[in-house]
């Protein structure tokens, strides 16, 4: 066994023979002699207990045996001789890693410690204060480290101090390199051993008897133990010494000591220490595997007395701890201590101090890295790392050595990464008064800013420590903004404006200039890892290309990154989860601390418009009271502005300075602890008056709050001695005076102040003692900023003296900092929430942006580039996630114009880096395309411009193929040589060096690369991806560049044909995004189809009948209207462009769907059937001969297959037929359209219930059988009523043939509300607007058209009245007044026909209402057709000759003549047109007024005809006239007639209306006939009229004399009286015979009378037959009427009979006489 083997070897030594060795060796040979005995006793059992070639059984092995042996190798480390050591101290090791030794015994020495204690003494003991060799001090170190990672030994408190503190120093005084990193490797594996078994102790509940539980007790525990193996300790000895293949070593001590030395023989034979070691260098330590999981970094603090050691062991003891815990605390803290010593300045890298330092910061660090939950949650460690580390770190942050602030840097990451939760206040202190201040300062050297830049880097990967810096500092009210400020100095490094070391290459510049790229795209990709809940990326390839790693580094091997952080980071506890974490809640504070922020800048310098600032926004009360609360709790505040401002006389100021000093309480303090407390918050003004305000409410405030102080008489006193303390401050401390103030000229100089006596001397020299020690110190301005201070700068010394001036004055700041906050307790808000990353954005995407377009333009460095175009993308991805457009866009549009594709520049500058820009801005349309919105527009056109670029770099070889779609012809190999000239024409006249033109090759090829085409292509195709607003702006996008392109010189249409892919790709979409993509593009179809050439037209054109046929493959469910709208660009094209070829293609299309998917179209009829309604007006026969055919193949083969589907184009169908009747160029075509429609009427007839069960969504509660006549019918009535109105005359009498067979054929299912439509549609064809305006046309229509129509309709109305007359007959009347009461003569004649027609047939079936109505027209009628304007007749000319107004007159007289003659022979026609020509009059034109009064005569006289034609019947009155005239001209007596009465309707006689008349109407018309008759007489009869008449021989001889409206005049007054003599004869009207014969009497004396006072022969001629009239019905009275008639006409006809010269009236005068004269038997019968 080892232990017999090294007992041996010592008694070899020949030195053991020395005699001061004399008990070395006795102890050595006792000690082999009971080995000796203990393996003979024990021999007999071990053979027979078990095998000798296998270790013993652990049952038989005994942990503590070998402590009986312990005494000779005390006493050969206490020898001081090496050799004796080394033997003793590798056995010594020996037993303890393999279990033989644990030390648990009590000491014999000393009872109170443990055997370990006193071994552990020992062994350090043997160092002799680091003048041992070498190899002992190996030796050493390795039964140390074995000593604390065994198991079975426990050391604890002072003797695991010691341990650390012999490593510690074995490092420092060791000359050897191997021992001193030996060392140094084997306190990193105690430490880290210390704190794992802190962590891995049980969990178990921390009572105070556990805590309380004593060393001794375990002692005992232990002893007790131990005693039960002594019996077989003597197994772990065999006598052949060579035990170790019997008893292996502790694996886990065997492996750490084989790491260690491994390690430590590694870095000494490897590279130079001079080396650049980057920040994580410290030198590794083991992963420990704690219970909760391995964590990382923190940072420490310094040391101390053993007086406040023992102070801390108190307080400590009174805390909740283990041993453990306190023994990783008691390390802990020591290290802090140790660093926290001072080290010579400038620091030697070799001197003791500086050694100690750097390897204390190395063991924090590695103690920090190691720390579990346990050391990360305690009390007493969180309050250790504030009380000494945090300090330490404010001073070794400062450091001039590169080393010691390196490794301060790496504390303060672990700091931050895993103790931000306790050090809020802390880690503000650090970023802003210490590493922010050192990375601005201008004075810093390249080593130092470099380190602080690598820290950030580290800080800056954690999404967790960005996120949490941003919500606890930029958002705290009273907080530096550390995040804003972090970000601005990292951009200014990005970008090379920090100021550097003048001495630095532009190696290292550029290198920084990388690190600060590197530094800000980790702050972005933070970000984008912190709002990765809220992105939503449907390419998963593209974002694992985006998230794998970052450009130019290599892709990262370790864990993947969790939500929170880029790198692994521990739990956050769920207790440190702030309430606080709310964005909307923080964004509402940070807003506020803007304001105040404002308020404070403007307070700074204009320190009442501050306040008033504040008090504006309500963020500072408006009382005194407030405004000084916050004056006292702002620290921003510059204080000597608040100090002039609190003393201005002002009562503003006055009021404030008053509360101000209120809230100070000075209760129990003297005075110059009061002062010291009243002046902290601001700078003492220098002048004397406003110190004089202070001071004196000071006095007054102090004296207040100590009413019982019995010192001061009053407050003056206190004012005048707070006075006299300034002014001794002054005195003693500044360097400007030069004879200080003695004691005793202060005493005297405060004499007699307390009214009029003295204050004590020991008062006022305690006073002066404490003044003179410890000054008053008045706030300071901020020291000024760094940079002001470069120019003096000029050498190397002076920056570095410059430097530690800086460093100095932020050393001691900071130190007072810290100290003051160490026992702040400030909650720290752990961020969760992901909306976070939107207000820091906006913070920081301005300076981001700057700085990656600065990067971008002006470096051609690749790694800057490559870390500006990822910024790009995480900018671009935050942006896009929180919908940021503005900030979006501006990231989107600087992208795009680095790949100078849409700028101005030539393509001979393309470069890598623009090629690089180019597929960043491909992935970034990829993977954020759900989020570009417009921004697509600049994307697409880069994209159409790098395929102009890939077509140009092939050189023109393909110049239609593929994705390379151009214009063929000229224009492509124009836009091919125009582009090569942009550098071609550099190349040739030498601008272009080789190098650059090699590089310019290598740029256009990567463009055209194959991976870069298909990058491009995968925008497209994967447009199916992109939701559905995301998509409408890509279509947006894409058609807007499509219409750039096609609008250029040259135009292209790569993104035409990109459009036509994408509508393939994402025609599956739901209807509901499909119907949005497709409003775009249809309206970029309509647009592209009409404004290009036929070239484009046609292949958009064609595109779109191939999108279509695929549309209509799936086909449309019911109520859809998506076919309609993909196919409506068809539809706006044919109406747009007039192209023949392009109109022609249309309809080939639209022919081939038709044919191909009749089935599948339903909304789409409507586009189809409009399509062809645009072809039918077409000039080109073989067009419209196509279109036609197609309609007609529709209307006779698909309506009878699929009329379910067409019915809801039905009326677009039959408005297509209505078209190609009314296409005047084709009147075959036009007949066979009419036929057609005489069809489409057949399917409504046979098919009505179609149209009922088809309804749209809005037509869903309306009536069905309304749906057959709005669907079916109207559309067809109302088409045939337009050829009508439009086409010539066969055609259109044609489809006015077809019209009213139709209503005759089907009226029978018309419904009442549908007869009121149509006739609204057949009254449109009188409409007088929509007439032809040509006169010779209008003639025709007049002629035959309206007349056909009139008649048409009255038959209608005849077959149908039934049904029609109870409604319909006041709008036919109605209609019918309108058309009688025109100007237009024939449309008035035609009215008063149909008027008269429509009664006669139908006026049986009248009744008394609708007779009433009837007569009411008829009235109506004539009164409105009265020529009115004759009476108000002015010539044109009234001062003109009168042959003027003779011609004007003379022409209506003629005019109307004419007219009213039109009725008789040819030569009387031919008569007046030779007069005509002989005497030329006015026409109507030239004389509306004359126009208008000859329309109204010709057509009273129409009416009054058609009234006594409606009375009587036609023809009734004239055969009786010709009867009257017979019988007048023969002489013949008359005879009196017989009373008629009514004949019977019924009767085949036709006898007119007056049957069915009441005598009510009879008499209502005969006084309308009455009113005409006595207008036309009293116009005839005027003097005016008359001299007018007479004036007209001169140029009319003919019509000399005769009036003007004679013939109304008689035929209105003859058809009255046929109508009285008819009722006053008709023995059935026996109610009416009294007042007719009161009217016949009137009239006829009236009548007889008139015509004897005519004075003209021929005006007289004209009333002949109405003399005629009235004595043939008189004389044929009977004997009593006659008599009566008579009586009154009996003077009238005498005058008469001396007046005429007719032989007419006279043969019936004498009938007259005769019969008189019988009548009143003044004749005999016989004789007359």
């Amino acid at each position: 066994m080892f232990l017999s083997k090294a007992l041996e070897k010592i008694l070899e030594e020949k030195d053991v023979r020395r005699s001061q060795h004399l008990q070395l060796k006795k102890a050595c040979e006792s000690a082999l002699e009971e080995i000796r005995n203990d393996s003979k006793n024990l021999s007999d059992q071990t053979i027979r207990g078990s095998s000798s070639t296998l270790p013993l059984p652990k049952s038989m092995s005994s942990f503590g045996g070998s402590e009986r042996y312990f005494l000779p190798f005390e006493l050969a480390l206490q020898s001081k001789q090496p050799r004796f050591a080394i033997l003793a101290l590798d056995c010594l090791q020996k037993l303890i890693a393999y279990g033989h030794f644990s030390g648990n015994k009590v000491d014999a020495t000393n009872s109170s410690r443990k055997l370990i204690d006193r071994l552990v003494e020992v062994v350090c003991e043997c160092l002799n204060n680091g003048r041992a060799e070498d190899s002992v001090q190996l030796q050493i170190i390795k039964l140390l480290l074995t000593i604390i990672a065994s198991h079975n030994v426990e050391v604890h408190g002072e003797s695991l101090l010691l341990i650390i503190r012999t490593c510690f120093n074995i490092h420092l005084f060791s000359r050897e390199k191997v021992t001193q990193e030996t060392a140094s490797g084997s306190l990193v594996q105690m430490i880290s051993r210390i704190l794992a078994r802190m962590e891995e102790q049980p969990e178990v509940p921390r009572t105070e008897a556990l805590r309380a539980r004593s060393v001794s007790q375990l002692d005992s525990q232990r002893g007790t133990i131990d005693e039960n193996h002594i019996n077989h300790s003597s197994s772990a000895v065999h006598l052949n010494g060579n035990s170790d293949a019997i008893h292996p070593v502790n694996p886990e001590v065997a492996e750490l000591l084989e790491a260690m030395i491994t390690a430590v023989s590694n870095e000494v034979d490897g590279p130079s220490v001079d080396d650049q070691r980057s920040l994580t260098s410290v030198p590794a330590s083991p992963v420990v595997r704690h219970r909760e999981g391995s964590v990382d970094s923190v940072s420490l603090r310094s040391s101390g007395s053993n007086e406040e050691a023992a102070a801390e062991d108190n307080s400590t003891n009174k805390k909740h701890c283990t041993i453990l815990e306190k023994d990783a605390y008691n390390v802990f803290r020591s290290l802090c201590k140790l660093s926290m010593k001072p080290c010579k300045e400038p620091p030697d890298v070799r001197a003791l101090d500086y050694r100690s330092k750097t390897l204390s910061l190395k063991l924090i660090h590695s103690m920090l890295q190691n720390a579990g939950p346990v050391f990360r949650s305690h009390p007493m460690f969180i309050d250790a790392i504030k009380k000494y580390l945090c300090v330490s770190l404010s001073k070794n942050g400062v450091s001039s050595a590169p080393e010691v602030f390196r490794l301060s840097l790496s504390i303060f990451v672990e700091l931050l990464a895993k103790f931000k939760l306790h050090l809020k206040m802390q880690i503000e202190v650090f970023f802003r008064d210490i590493f922010l201040n050192i990375l601005e300062s201008p004075s810093t050297s390249f080593a130092n800013k470099w380190t602080l830049v690598e820290a950030l880097t580290k800080i800056c990967s954690d999404a967790q420590c960005v996120v949490d810096l941003y919500v606890n500092y930029d958002c705290d009210m009273t907080a530096a903004n550390l995040f804003a400020r972090i970000v601005g100095d990292l951009t200014k490094i990005a970008q090379g404006v920090v100021l550097i070391d003048p001495a630095v290459s532009p190696q290292q510049a550029q290198r920084m200039r990388i690190k600060g790229y590197q530094c800000v795209v980790s702050v972005l990709n933070c970000m984008v890892e912190w709002s990765r809940d809220l992105y939503v990326n449907t390419h998963s390839t593209v974002k694992n290309e985006l998230d794998g790693s970052s450009v130019g580094e290599e892709p990262s091997t370790g864990p993947p990154m969790s939500r929170n952080s880029s790198s692994p980071s521990f739990d956050v506890p769920k207790k440190a989860v702030s309430t606080l974490d709310s964005p909307t809640h923080l964004e509402e504070r940070k807003l506020q601390k803007e304001i105040i922020e404002q308020g404070i800048d403007i307070f700074n310098k204009k320190p009442k418009k501050g306040l008033q600032f504040l008090h504006e926004q309500g963020l500072v009360g408006a009382t005194p009271w407030e405004t000084a609360m916050f004056l006292m709790q702002e620290e921003r505040l510059d204080k000597t502005q608040m100090g002039d401002f609190l003393s201005e006389n002002d009562p503003y100021a006055r009021d404030i300075m008053h509360a101000y000093v209120d809230q100070m309480d000075f209760s129990g303090r003297d005075i110059v602890h009061a002062l010291r407390t009243f002046l902290d918050g601001f700078r003492l003004p220098g002048e004397a008056q406003k110190i004089d305000r202070l001071m004196e409410k000071f006095a007054s405030r102090y004296c207040e709050n100590n009413p019982h102080l019995g010192i001061f008489a009053s407050a003056d006193t206190a004012y005048v001695l707070a006075y006299s303390i300034i002014m001794l401050t002054t005195d003693l401390h500044s360097p400007q005076v030069k004879t200080k103030m003695t004691r005793e000229q202060y005493i005297k100089m405060n004499r007699g102040i307390n009214d009029q006596k003295d204050l004590p001397e020991d008062y006022l020299t305690k006073i002066y003692n404490e003044i003179s020690e410890h000054e008053i110190k008045m706030k300071t301005a901020p020291p000024p900023k760094l940079k002001n201070q470069q120019n003096s700068a000029i050498n190397p010394k002076q920056r570095k003296h410059i430097y530690n001036m800086e460093m100095v004055q932020v050393a001691q700041a900071a130190k007072v900092m810290m100290e003051n906050v160490s026992h702040v307790q400030a909650s720290f808000t752990s961020a969760r929430h992901s909306e976070h990353v939107r207000p820091m954005f906006k913070i920081c995407w301005t300076p981001f942006l700057a700085a990656f377009s600065l990067g971008l333009q002006d470096s051609d460095d690749p790694e800057i580039n490559q870390f500006c175009l990822e910024g790009f993308r995480y900018a671009i991805r935050i942006a896009c996630v929180f919908h940021m457009a503005m900030e979006r866009d501006a990231y989107v549009q600087a992208l795009s114009r680095f790949t100078l594709l849409t700028a101005n520049s030539p393509l001979s500058d393309m470069k890598a880096k623009n090629v690089d820009t180019i597929r960043t801005l491909v992935m970034v349309a990829q993977t954020d395309g759900n989020y570009l919105e417009h921004c697509w527009l600049e994307i697409l056109k880069c994209i159409s411009q790098l395929e102009l670029a890939q077509l140009i770099g092939s050189s023109g070889k393909s110049k239609f193929g593929g994705s390379q779609m151009m214009l063929r012809g000229k224009s492509s190999m124009n836009v091919v040589s125009d582009s090569f000239t942009i550098f071609d024409h550099e190349i040739w006249k030498g601008k272009l060096d080789q190098q650059r033109l090699v590089s310019l090759q290598e740029s256009i090829e990567e463009a055209r690369s194959q991976s870069m085409v298909v990058a491009v292509d995968r925008i497209f195709t994967t447009s199916i991806a992109l939701d559905g607003d995301a998509i409408v702006h890509f279509v947006s996008a894409l058609c807007h560049v499509s219409m750039e392109e096609l609008h250029s010189a040259h135009p292209r249409m790569f993104s035409l044909q990109k459009i036509v892919d994408v509508s393939y790709y994402n025609m599956d979409r739901i209807r509901l995004q499909w119907s949005r993509i497709w409003q775009v593009l249809g309206e970029h179809f309509n647009q592209v189809g009409c404004k290009f050439s036929e070239e484009i037209a046609c292949f958009a054109i064609d595109s779109l009948r191939q999108l279509s046929m695929k549309f209509l493959e799936k086909g449309e469910f019911a109520h859809f209207r998506f076919q309609k709208d993909f196919l409506r660009p068809f539809e706006y094209i044919m109406k747009t462009n007039r192209s023949p070829v392009i109109r022609d293609m249309i309809i080939h299309c639209v022919t081939q769907m038709v044919s191909s998917k009749p089935g599948n179209i339903k909304s789409g009829w409507k586009n189809i059937f409009s399509v062809l309604h645009h072809a039918a007006a077409d000039n080109d026969a073989d067009l419209v001969d196509l279109a036609f055919s197609t309609t007609s193949k529709i209307i006779t083969q698909y309506f009878n297959l699929y009329f379910t589907n067409i019915v809801e184009s039905f009326q677009d169908s039959v408005k297509c037929l209505a078209e190609f009747a009314c296409n005047v160029n084709f009147p075959d075509i036009s007949m066979e359209a009419i036929r057609l429609v005489r069809v489409c009427a057949r399917y409504v007839d046979e098919r009505p219930q179609v149209f009922r069960e088809h309804a749209l969504d809005f037509e869903e509660h309306s009536d069905k059988d309304e749906r057959v006549w709005v669907k079916g019918w109207f559309p067809i009535l109302l088409g045939l009523s337009v050829v009508v109105s439009r086409c010539k005359l066969d055609v259109r009498t044609r489809a006015l043939t077809v019209l009213f067979e139709i209503i005759k054929t089907f009226g029978h299912s018309f419904h009442p509300e549908w007869w009121k439509d149509l006739f609204q549609v057949l009254f449109r064809l009188f409409d007088d607007l929509k007439l032809p305006q040509n006169h010779m046309e209008k003639a025709e229509w007049m002629t035959t058209t309206c007349s056909h129509a009139l008649f048409s309709i009255v038959d209608v109305m005849t077959q149908y009245f039934d049904i029609l007359g109870p409604f319909l007959l006041d709008d036919v009347y109605s209609q019918l007044r309108w058309c009688i009461t025109q100007d237009n003569e024939q449309l008035a004649r035609s009215g008063t026909n149909c008027l008269e027609n429509l009664v006669l047939t139908s006026g049986h079936k009248f009744d008394t209402e609708v007779w009433k109505k009837t007569c009411t027209t008829l009235g109506t009628a004539l009164r409105n057709t009265l020529p009115t304007e004759l009476m108000d007749f002015v010539p044109r000319d009234p001062v003109a000759a009168h042959s003027s107004d003779d011609a004007q007159l003379d022409g209506f007289s003629q005019q109307l003549m004419d007219h009213q003659e039109n009725h008789r022979i040819d030569h009387e026609e031919i008569r007046r047109t030779k007069r005509r020509q002989s005497h030329p009059r006015l026409s109507q034109q030239d004389n509306p007024v004359l126009a208008r009064a000859v329309v109204k005569c010709t057509v009273q006289l129409e009416l009054i005809q058609a009234a006594e034609n409606i009375v009587f019947f036609p023809a009734t009155c004239r055969k009786e006239d010709v009867e009257l005239q017979a019988i007048a001209e023969s002489g013949r007596p008359v005879l009196p007639s017989v009373p008629v009465t009514v004949r019977d309707t019924d009767s085949p006689v036709p006898t007119g209306m007056y049957p069915n008349m009441s005598s009510e109407q009879l008499f209502e018309l005969v006084a309308s006939l009455l009113d005409i008759h006595n207008f036309c007489k009293s116009f005839n009869i005027t003097e005016d009229t008359r001299a007018r008449t007479s004036e007209t021989a001169v140029t009319n001889p003919s019509k000399m004399n005769e009036p003007v409206l004679l013939k109304q005049e008689i035929h209105s007054f003859s058809c009255a009286l046929r109508i009285l003599f008819r009722m006053y004869d008709d023995s059935s009207r026996k109610d009416a015979c009294s007042t007719s014969e009161e009217m016949l009497l009137s009239l006829n004396r009236d009548a007889i009378g008139y015509a004897c006072s005519l004075p003209s022969e021929l005006y007289r001629g004209a009333w002949k037959s109405v003399l005629i009239l009235i004595l043939l019905k008189i004389i044929r009275l009977d004997d009593e009427r006659f008599r009566r008639h008579a009586a009154v006409l009996y003077h009238n006809v005498c005058l008469l009979l001396t007046i005429t010269q007719q032989t007419e009236v006279k043969n019936l005068m004498r009938w007259f006489f005769a019969r008189c004269g019988e009548t009143f038997q003044i004749i005999s019968p016989q004789h007359a």
